[in-house]
């Protein structure tokens, strides 16, 4: 079996056995792919022939082509969850990525808003229908920390607003079910009372009546953000970052801000224990007078 047809099964068994969204199984082709040209390049036959050596080799040459470090992670990270696969079927006797590291990523803290921009921006929609639709996707956003995908794919059969909670389907299409606040199930009954609320039908809505697409939110967001001066650049992420710091920031509760998220691994939640301890050093700074001498006065004698 040729490496290019090993690597076709494996992502069909990855979008049919594991339902891997089509954006995951799209990334792994991409990746793979730079690896299946390569390999073509050197002549390497297969991946049973493919050494740790020259996987090293691949992903310098990756590097020294102007990919970040953290794409060399990722294409990496392919490479070894395609090897792993092949190993456990026993079609490769050796795992070529083993020992093979690529470049340390320094990771970038997310930025958030403060509970009183978060306010300021939930509450920015404006007038009509078009205003009852920004605002009932900005209060759900920050109120339950959806992803985009999660929130542009919700029907209103999916929502349970006398319990508040929604029912969303995540990555790896995994179900869990999320809070809505006081707030939000507010402006999502204003919503379904002007534009009707079948079981089926889309919470909100572009042309046509068919669901909203990604892009009209993310330009809706930024659009009611210009409007409103807001330094910051704002997009659906950042109130899923700004709803998990504000969580942790109150709650102190890690694996209850992960199940909220829908994190598989509390590693990725880890992040917002830095953003915390940021706002607490930034308050330390501020108020303990040892930090205030350190930042220019002279200490009291």
């Amino acid at each position: 079996m040729s490496p290019r047809t090993q690597v076709e099964a494996w992502l069909g068994r990855l979008a049919s056995e594991r339902q891997a969204s089509p954006h995951t199984v799209a990334g792994y082709r991409r990746d793979l792919e730079k690896l299946l040209g390569w390999m073509d390049n050197q002549d390497i036959a297969g991946f049973d022939t493919l050494q740790p050596q020259q996987l090293r080799s691949f992903i310098a040459a990756e590097h020294r082509a102007g990919l970040a470090p953290k794409s060399l992670q990722r294409l990496l990270s392919s490479c070894r969850s395609l090897f792993r696969q092949l190993t456990r079927e026993g079609l490769l006797a050796h795992d070529p990525a083993a020992g093979v590291r690529g470049p340390k990523v320094h990771r970038k803290l997310p930025e958030v808003l403060d509970v009183d921009e978060a306010t300021a921006l939930v509450e920015s929609g404006g007038e009509g229908s078009l205003g009852l639709r920004d605002r009932a996707m900005l209060e759900l956003f920050y109120s339950s920390g959806l992803r985009l995908s999660e929130l542009t794919g919700l029907r209103w059969c999916d929502l349970d607003l006398a319990e508040g909670e929604v029912r969303v389907l995540g990555k790896g299409r995994k179900m869990r079910l999320v809070p809505v606040g006081r707030q939000a199930a507010t402006a999502l009954r204003a919503l379904g009372s002007a534009e009707g609320s079948a079981p089926e039908s889309p919470v909100f809505r572009g042309r046509g009546g068919a669901p909203i697409s990604p892009r009209t939110v993310q330009a809706r967001l930024k659009r009611l953000a210009l409007e409103h001066g807001f330094a910051k650049r704002v997009h659906p992420h950042l109130l899923r970052h700004t709803f998990a710091s504000h969580m942790l920031e109150s709650s102190g509760d890690l694996r209850a801000v992960q199940e909220l998220l829908g994190h598989a691994d509390i590693a990725t939640t880890q992040i917002y224990t830095h953003l915390d301890f940021q706002h607490l050093a930034r308050v330390y700074d501020t108020a303990h007078p040892r930090a205030r001498a350190k930042a220019g006065s002279k200490p009291t004698k």
